[in-house]
């Protein structure tokens, strides 16, 4: 054998002869579908709700600080990168919340046939940009 994994290619059947075992596909062999899409996109927001905390921990300690370091973390939020994060933050923030709903409703039972998975993986989409829109439209109409 060339190498370790021409080995792990090499298995028995059920009648004991031996058979050549294709490898575990990889990624690039699955075709993406909404159920997978937003099973990684959970992980992907939980990560970034973590990172928004530490985030908000330093806004937070900025402002018991002082106001010196207040202003300068307020600038920094402020500025258009500052608003770029802020948005992914409330963004990872409704995806996460609204698919916890939907991971709820499974937890509970309900939702498993592949139609009603398809179904509330796009309400879950849907309801994900609308409320972050409806949140930024909120934000900068009160000011």
């Amino acid at each position: 054998m060339k190498d370790v994994r021409e080995a792990l290619m090499v298995g028995r059947n059920s009648e004991g002869k031996l058979v050549r075992r294709p490898l575990s596909p990889h990624l690039q062999v699955y075709k993406p579908q909404i159920s997978s899409a937003t099973s990684i996109f959970h992980r992907i927001t939980g990560v970034a709700l973590g990172a928004g905390a530490v985030l908000f921990t330093a806004w937070l300690v900025c402002a018991a600080a002082g106001d010196s370091a207040f202003s300068v973390i307020q600038a920094i939020f402020a500025s258009w990168i500052g608003l770029i994060v802020l948005f992914g933050f409330t963004l990872a923030l409704f995806y996460h919340f609204c698919n916890g709903i939907r991971h709820l409703a499974w937890d509970a039972g309900k939702g498993f046939e592949l139609p009603d998975m398809h179904r509330s993986g796009r309400l879950v989409i849907g309801a994900t940009l609308v409320l972050t829109v409806a949140f930024w439209l909120i934000a900068f109409l009160v000011g």
